[in-house]
């Protein structure tokens, strides 16, 4: 068959190397002049790697992915450390990337609450009753297994930098679970950064026959009186036996006007929060123990969720010794974050670098960069499994592959090239 596929995402490119296997024809549209989508990256002159736009790691049982790598025969490209993440209490930052150190870490309290946070998690590691728990909210479940103290100084600070004080109540146990089940703390990135694998990966595509059309978003999908496609992009068109649409909802929505009702109905029911980062580049290291990842409770003043110091993970080596930081957070869409400039949002940034480190001052600064994504975190309420819309739309032979769909799993590389696996094996 003749398959187009919107988006060259990992979804999408992992979708067309097993449809390209399958002896299919495939072409990939994408808006962007680069593969990698939410994974992708950039890199200045001066560096070896570039960086990732949106923060992204590889765990040690992201099977998909790995099984990705180890097909493509790019294993070699793979590293894996355990750097250092601190969780935040009264003034000071302690680690919590261990068993010993969650014990030891003060904002659980004494005895019993460490008692109870050791059983829930050991529970939430080796259990799998996630429909069970997506009939409950995280709030209400870890409150009544784990405590409400425990809750309130672990768990709501991170919820509420996750979806807002409007949905943190609101997200069901099944998100949580999956967040602490398959979690390392070993964590990988790929020599060079994830582009650095996303453009051998799409040479690997071209090599074996998949076609990439770049800088072309496509303005609609219509189905025509033989049953295939006209894929309509600025001002061409080109028909289709079936299309793969790998973007966000909306975007679907806006690119297949014919889609009925009541399935167009349940995809605008879905909601998700948007996605603010700004990469920072420094000529000094700013945490002065070599922390990698700071959790941030924006109830303290910080203005972001997290704070992530790559080059403690990535050594500052491969980027000609500087610094290089993330400031990110998650926000509804209508968030003024999303229309300030990147000078506008260093502002807001840089009094909590100087919480983390007085020293801190705006001579360090080397450059700095803005990225935003207005669909980064599908928000999943109770029951949220019979909200989702099925892949295979109402329209035959046409698929939707989204975010939304990874469900109970949370946003991330590994579940991006699942769905890629999932969506390829429709076609078999």
């Amino acid at each position: 068959m003749k398959i187009a596929i919107v988006g060259a995402g990992l979804t999408g490119m992992t979708a067309a190397w097993n449809l390209r296997k399958q002896g299919h024809n495939v072409t990939i549209f994408e808006k962007e002049s680069n593969p990698g989508g939410l994974a992708s990256g950039f890199r200045e002159p001066q560096w070896q790697d570039s960086v990732e736009k949106f923060y992204h790691h590889i765990f040690k049982n992201d099977k998909d992915i790995l099984g990705l790598v180890k097909e493509l025969e790019l294993t070699n490209m793979l590293s894996f450390s355990s750097p250092k993440s601190v969780m935040y209490h009264k003034e000071k930052f302690y680690p919590f990337d261990t068993i010993p150190a969650a014990l030891l870490y003060p904002g659980l309290g004494f005895g019993f609450n460490k008692i109870r946070f050791g059983l829930v998690g050991l529970y939430l590691k080796i259990a799998s009753p996630w429909k069970k728990l997506e009939q409950v909210t995280a709030h209400d479940w870890m409150i009544k297994y784990a405590g409400r103290s425990v809750y309130e100084s672990m768990w709501e600070p991170m919820m509420i930098g996750k979806f807002g004080e409007n949905y943190a109540d609101k997200v069901n146990m099944a998100w949580l679970w999956a967040r602490i089940h398959t979690r390392t703390t070993a964590l990988g990135t790929f020599r060079g950064g994830f582009q650095a694998f996303i453009d051998v990966f799409a040479e690997k595509l071209r090599v074996a026959g998949v076609q990439f059309v770049f800088n072309q978003p496509v303005k609609q999908i219509s189905k025509i009186a033989d049953g295939s496609f006209t894929v309509s992009v600025n001002d061409s068109e080109e028909n289709f036996d079936r299309v793969i649409v790998t973007t966000s909802p909306a975007s679907f929505l806006s690119m297949v006007p014919e889609i009925p009702e009541d399935y167009r109905t349940k995809l605008l029911s879905l909601k998700s929060m948007g996605a603010v980062v700004m990469v920072i580049s420094i000529k000094h290291p700013l945490s002065p123990d070599g922390y990698y990842w700071y959790n941030l409770p924006k109830s303290e003043g910080y203005p972001c969720l997290a704070l992530v110091e790559h080059t403690n993970f990535v050594p500052k080596e491969r980027f000609n010794g500087e610094t290089i930081l993330y400031a990110g957070d998650y926000l509804e869409d209508t968030h003024e974050n999303f229309k300030l400039s990147k000078e506008e949002l260093l502002k807001r940034i840089i009094p909590g670098l100087k919480k983390i480190n007085p020293n801190f001052n705006e001579s360090w600064i080397n450059n700095f960069w803005k990225f935003s994504e207005r669909y980064a975190q599908p928000i999943p309420f109770v029951n949220h499994s019979q909200n989702v819309p099925s892949i295979k739309t109402p329209i035959d032979g046409m698929i939707l592959a989204t975010m939304s769909h990874i469900y109970p799993w949370d946003r991330g590389t590994n579940y991006a090239v699942a769905l890629g696996n999932e969506v390829s094996r429709l076609f078999l």
